[in-house]
Formats: C-alpha cells, structure tokens, sequence
C-alpha cells in the first residue's frame, strides 16, 4: 500500500527541493569533547544521503522485510530509519545495548522480527555483531553501516520502491513485565498523530519554531519529536543524546534558551532533575522567555514537579504556562490528550478514600490527592470505560481508558489474538455522537470531572492492601515531597498477607556514621508518617537506596515488577543495611 502523499518521505523530498540549504537537523555529541561537538544536516544532505543508504539497504532486502536500528544517538541513527523506510522495508529502532549489559530484549525483538538488515556505525559494529551472534536467529542479517556508505554519491535524488509496505516502523514496548511487543505504526498513524499534536499544541501559531530533544530515538516521544515532527513540520531539531542530559542538565535548559520558539519534552523525573542540578551560572545570560511549550509526558505527572519547574527557572524568563503536561501512548503512536498548567490556580485535589473506591471526590486544598488536569481531544475520541459492563463510565467514576482515531495502530507485530486483546474493543450502547469502535483500550485508568480528563494510574500497578485500592503513585508522590528523589511503591506478600514496601533512592551520606545514621532514621520517620496520615497505610519496610537504584524503562518509568522480583531476591544495596 503506497502512503498518503503527506508522508513523511514525500514531505523530506520536498522539503530538500524547496528549502536545500537550510538546516534540518543538528546534534551536539558530547562523548569526543565536553563542550560539545555539533553536527549539522540540510534538508537536501538529508534527502540524498536517505536515498544512497536505502540503495545500500535495498541491496540486501527487498519490500517489507524488516531493517533494525542498533547505533548510537546521532545523525545517523535519523538517516538509517529514514533509509530503511525509503527502501522499503519496514524501520524497527532499538536501544544499543550497553557492554557488559544483557542482550536479552534486544535479542528477543530480534527473533520476533527476523530482519534481513541490521543498520549500524562502524564505531559500534563489532558489539552489534556479538548482539547478533547471540540472538540465536537461524539466518543472520546483513549488517549495514551507515557511515561507511558513500553518503554524499551523486545521483537520482530519490528512490521509489513500487509498493512500500503499510507498516512505516515497529515500535517496541519498553516494559519488563512482558516479552516486548512490536506497536504496527503506519504511514497513516504517523501523519494523523502529528498532525492531532500539531493542533494542540501549534494552532495558529505562525513564526518559526525549534524541536530541542535529548529523549532516545527509539522511545515513542522521542522519535516522533526528535525525527518524524521536524521533518512532517519543517521546523529544524536541536538534539542531543539521553547520557548528554544525564550528565548535565543544564543542557537541556541552555538549549531551549537558545533556540528560538524551542518546543520540548521529557519524562516527569527530568523535570526535577533539570531544577535540581541547573545552576545560575549554567544559565548566566540567557532568557527562557521564547520558550513555546515543553510537554511533560511517559509517565504521570505530578504538580508539584511542574511547581517546582516553574519556580526553579522564573528569573529567567520561564512561565508556567510553557508547562505542557499530556498523555499518551505507543499503541496511539504517541500522543492522545494535553492540558494546560498554572501556578496561579490549585490542581484539583481528591480524596483517597474515594479514589480507592473507584469514585472522584474533590476535597479541600493541600488534602488528597492533586492530579493534573487534561482537556478532553476531539481527535482522538477519548472516553472512560467501565472494564466489567464495557459501557461508559459516569462523571466522576473510575474506568479505563480508551482511545478511538486514526492515530490508533491496528495491533502488534506476528502477536496471536489473545495478545491483542486491547485492541479492537467495542462499547456497549455507545453514547449519542461516540463510535462503537474500534476502540484501544489503553490499561490506564482515569475519570472525566467537569469535561476533563484525569488519570490515575495503571491497572497492572494499582495496590490492593487489606481489601482496599491504592494507586502507587499517589503513594510515590506522597514520600516525593519528603524525599525529592524517585520513589517505587510496590506491595509484597508477607505471610499470605500483601504489605506496602516502598523503594526510595537518596543521595548516599558522605560518610556511615552517628549523624548519617540519625538522617537516614529521619527520613523513615518522616516517611511513615506522611503515608500513614495520606493514605491511612503502615508501610512495611523502606528500602533506602542509592541514586539510581530503581529499575526504569527507557522512557524513565518505574518498573514496579521487576522492583518487587528485586525485593524478593534482596537485590537492593541498602543505605542502611
């Protein structure tokens, strides 16, 4: 099937036949030089070098078969998910395994995609190599490196295969609780999602903007917001990798100061992080006035996280209103619902009780629960869903949530029906207006109050402890705002009996004596508390650890299963112990 002319390789075409010698894509790799070594692609660079890596590609698979992506972050990781589109073949892009590390994911969605090609740089193409050895598939791929191919070849400026499959690109889970699954994405998919994010949040907006992105290529948000947005827009990306950010923040923050109308996203935990470790002199010149929006998305929101942001970076010209907090999803490509943020009114607060059973209830400032806010999107559909009846929920009654729309992939990749069961759902007797279906049914539950969407957490994560729902989140937001670091709340089965446990990292004392010893004693004291009056809950143990002792997924959320399997086996260091 031949994709809409608005794909995104006919808009790359275009683009480089309009506007050939302006800049596309830059990024800053600080791995060589800590100041920073940049790199700049064209839009007509791009296009031919897209085009002589798909003629190396094509050489060695044909129409639909699938092409990895195991590289760096870096202008060729673009320039081999492009290629391996405009080849023909059907883009699967993956973290690159650290050495030393477990190749077992990678080596999983391997076997799950059989590809004939995997596309690599030369400066990683022995461990790709080992990656593939180990991956037990019966015919090995051709590995393909990308910055060995003559990029710059003169010569027909575009390559059309004479069908390109429907399938643009597999996006694979980044859980741990499941073997990973291959999200279908669409031509259709990519173009309908960027365009839904488009209107929300650059309606009538008319001037030039800037794409700044430190997120991975191969997550959901990062690679429609790094790659696809720039090149379906044609406002140009200032990138950099997720390991650049994590050494120093203020990366992030001196980009979106100086780039123009920059636009932005991140993980909730990058937010505080960034507030944390961002100095004054890091920002020492520089306006944050320009700044279009950033999202904070991939995992739930918090408003004290947003306040702390905002607070954080005020005197430089940073307004709350930049603050974009939003929703969304592999399965729905990646975006479904945004809303907007302000310090100068409260986050509806509810009450836990009443969230616990399955009802929202406001409740007074600085009591219960505060979730942030979403504005119910017209496109997609979105409704609040009934798990047991399939009808739609009442206002102000817990459900799951579901998507409708043509951002909606249609399943995963080679997975059998029962694997596919959150897609394709129908609701029964459909409000006047809302489709039958086909619906996605997301896994994740909220409610609608007064028109808008809320969202409350997973239904894999939610806590049943002596009979009663407890939403891990509200649980890790309370000890958040006693800690400040990441939190995983998990319940564990003690004598038959579930228990609360929470996970807290902390940075490590200077030194394990009395005074280290009364602070680490302070913190569970002050702990305890704060959970015991929120939630009415003991927690069992509290397991202090050092910074970046959580495992996440690589879109930065807490894999609470693979923290209780951790618990259970005593895998934790503890600062106390």
């Amino acid at each position: 099937m031949t994709p809409p002319q608005s794909s995104i390789l006919s808009m790359l075409h275009g683009r480089a036949s309009l506007r050939p010698d302006d800049v596309a894509f830059t990024f800053t790799d600080y791995t060589r030089d800590p100041a920073g070594i940049v790199e700049s692609l064209t839009w007509s660079q791009l296009a031919r070098r897209t085009v002589n890596v798909a003629r190396e590609i094509r050489r060695h698979g044909s129409v639909g078969d699938r092409a990895v992506i195991l590289a760096p972050q870096g202008l060729e990781y673009i320039l081999a998910f492009l290629a391996a589109m405009q080849a023909g073949l059907v883009a699967v892009p993956l973290p690159l395994p650290h050495p030393g590390s477990g190749h077992d994911r990678v080596g999983a969605v391997l076997v799950d995609t059989e590809p004939s090609v995997v596309l690599t740089t030369s400066a990683v193409a022995a461990d790709v190599a080992d990656v593939i050895a180990r991956s037990g598939l019966d015919t090995a791929p051709t590995a393909v490196e990308v910055d060995a191919v003559d990029l710059d070849a003169e010569g027909a400026t575009s390559l059309e295969p004479a069908e390109l499959p429907k399938v643009a690109y597999l996006q694979y889970s980044s859980g741990s609780t499941r073997q990973p699954a291959g999200v279908t994405i669409s031509h259709r998919n990519l173009t309908v999602n960027f365009e839904q994010l488009m209107r929300t949040f650059f309606a009538g907006m008319s001037t030039d903007a800037t794409f700044v992105s430190w997120l991975p290529f191969y997550h959901d948000m990062g690679l429609v917001l790094g790659v696809c947005a720039p090149i379906l827009s044609g406002y140009p990306a200032v990138l950099t990798s997720p390991t650049a950010f994590l050494e120093k923040p203020a990366r992030w923050i001196r980009a979106l100061a100086q780039n123009p109308r920059a636009f932005s996203a991140a993980p909730n935990f990058a937010f505080d992080l960034a507030a944390r470790k961002t100095t004054d002199d890091d920002l020492d010149g520089l306006d944050l006035g320009g700044v279009h929006g950033i999202i904070n998305g991939a995992e739930r929101v918090e408003p004290a996280t947003l306040a702390r942001f905002a607070d954080r970076f005020a005197h430089f010209g940073f307004q709350d209103r930049m603050l974009r907090p939003s929703y969304g999803l592999a399965e729905a490509t990646v975006f479904v619902a945004a809303g907007t943020w302000s310090e100068a009114s409260e986050s509806p607060r509810f009450d836990v009780d009443a969230l616990s059973a399955g009802r929202a209830e406001r409740c007074a400032a600085r009591a219960g629960s505060a979730l942030v806010q979403y504005t119910m999107p017209q496109s997609p559909v979105v409704r609040v869903v009934d798990v047991d009846t399939n009808r739609e929920s009442a206002q102000d009654v817990v459900g799951e949530i579901w998507v409708h729309g043509e951002n909606v992939a249609e399943g995963y990749w080679r997975r059998p029906p029962e694997q596919q069961n959150c897609f394709g759902a129908t609701l029964v007797d459909p409000s006047p207006g809302t489709p039958a279906g086909p619906w996605l049914r997301t896994g994740d539950l909220g409610f609608v109050h007064d028109g808008d969407l809320f969202i409350v957490g997973r239904i894999k994560d939610l806590l049943i402890i002596r009979g009663r729902n407890h939403y891990p989140e509200d649980i890790e937001a309370t000890v958040q705002e006693v800690t400040r670091g990441r939190v995983a709340a998990i319940s564990v089965a003690v004598n038959s009996t579930e228990k609360l446990v929470t996970v807290i990292e902390l940075k490590k004392p200077p030194a394990l004596g009395d005074d280290a010893v009364r602070w680490l004693s302070a913190v569970r004291t002050d702990v305890t508390a704060a959970v015991s009056n929120a939630h009415g809950l003991s927690v069992e143990d509290l397991v202090l650890v050092p910074a970046g002792s959580i495992p996440t997924t690589t879109s930065g959320k807490i894999r609470r299963a693979a923290c209780v399997e951790q618990y259970r086996q005593d895998q934790f260091v503890r600062l106390d112990a």
